[in-house]
């Protein structure tokens, strides 16, 4: 069973993921909190996944999220949001986020994005994945930054590049060794170069910038044309 506990500061968004998630057969809700007793009930519960609203008015987000993923055997934790233009979004990054949630995720995606998170893999609504490559607000000059980007991806290996696509698809390491025929072991070493590389600190920034990079649509583009 994957072990999830609910963050949020409203009643029935707790209620109402409860609900759909418990529905699932390999899914239990054991704890839905508001923000304040989010850190003392995922230290008790030791769930799997975390879903985490990034803004509540009796805690910042931000500031749970550092502390659960400083926990020992911390839990994969992703964000619950509206995702207008939130502030807070380049920061949840920077800090572990394994993803953004919208809070109307349709039922039958929600249960699959938990199992994708549990499993190693990231995620990110459309409508989160269209905002952050279109960077964000005060962020700083997004063609300097996407060129530099690029630049780091170009220093990559050739299976590099291959395993940045996929994580960048959302697969596991698990996954990613099936689909290259690789090891669990060598996909790990091959991600903790891909991190040193690019200079990130998770599979979802080190995704982003794939995306900026245009890899996703080399992937898909053929080969003839290549």
């Amino acid at each position: 069973m994957i072990r999830v506990v609910v963050v949020d500061d409203e009643a029935l968004v707790r209620s109402g993921f409860q609900l759909i998630l418990n529905a699932a057969e390999d899914i239990e809700v054991v704890a839905t909190v508001s923000g304040a007793d989010a850190v003392a009930r995922v230290r008790d519960e030791r769930p799997d996944v975390v879903l985490l609203d990034i803004r509540m008015p009796d805690v910042d987000g931000l500031t749970v999220l550092r502390e659960v993923r400083g926990l020992p055997d911390g839990p994969v934790v992703a964000m619950l949001t509206t995702f207008d233009t939130d502030e807070y979004v380049l920061a949840a990054l920077r800090h572990g986020a394994a993803g953004f949630l919208l809070k109307d995720t349709e039922p039958e995606q929600l249960a699959q994005m938990v199992r994708t998170l549990a499993s190693g893999g990231i995620v990110m609504s459309p409508k989160a994945s269209r905002a952050l490559l279109l960077g964000h607000p005060g962020a700083g000059a997004v063609n300097a930054q996407e060129a530099e980007e690029s630049a780091r991806v170009e220093r990559l290996t050739a299976r590099e590049r291959d395993v940045l696509m996929l994580v960048a698809e959302g697969l596991s390491n698990a996954d990613i060794g099936a689909r290259l025929h690789l090891s669990a072991g060598t996909v790990k070493d091959h991600v903790s170069a891909i991190f040193t590389k690019l200079r990130v600190t998770s599979r979802i920034q080190a995704a982003l910038i794939a995306q900026r990079a245009r890899l996703l649509d080399e992937r898909r583009r053929p080969k003839a044309d290549r």
